[in-house]
């Protein structure tokens, strides 16, 4: 299998886990990821960018700061994000985040009807692991490959 296919095959299973959608940032350097992958509602999407709520979000601050994984109740929220999303189907999710080799990965994953159970967040965060690990070295993909994951990272159809 390439590795196209086996980073479709890998974002597919995380959509599956996190049917509410994720967000992924793969090789974070500075303030900017070599890959982003969006699956959440375009018009919570859309919100999170006019209202500039990065700035705000307290899954990429505990996913910038931290290793591990962590449930979204369980974030410190004073600017309400976290409730702002639940009013789009984001109502339950976990942060996954780590760094291997000096590169920082960290997801955001969410259903809206329940909690996921440990085993999830754990299948999750071995999706995410090989994602990283699978786009470590940019040299190594083709150029089609990473021509096609920079195309990918701009927007996930969520259906």
């Amino acid at each position: 299998m390439h590795e196209q296919d086996q980073i479709s095959t890998l974002l597919a299973r995380l959509h599956a886990a996190s049917p509410a959608g994720f967000a992924i940032a793969l090789h974070v350097r500075y303030t900017a990821p070599r890959y982003l992958f969006q699956s959440y509602r375009k018009d919570w999407l859309d919100t999170y960018s006019r209202e500039g709520l990065v700035l705000h979000d307290p899954v990429v601050r505990w996913g910038f700061s931290n290793d591990g994984t962590i449930r979204w109740n369980a974030l410190d929220d004073p600017s309400g994000v976290m409730k702002r999303a639940a009013a789009f189907g984001l109502c339950h999710g976990a942060v996954i985040a780590f760094v291997r080799n000096g590169s920082r990965s960290m997801a955001g994953c969410a259903r809206s009807d329940r909690e996921l159970t440990d085993d999830e967040i754990a299948e999750m965060k071995g999706i995410l692991e090989a994602l990283h690990d699978l786009t470590e070295r940019v040299e190594t993909l083709s150029p089609a490959v990473h021509m096609t994951l920079k195309q990918m990272s701009i927007y996930l159809t969520h259906g």
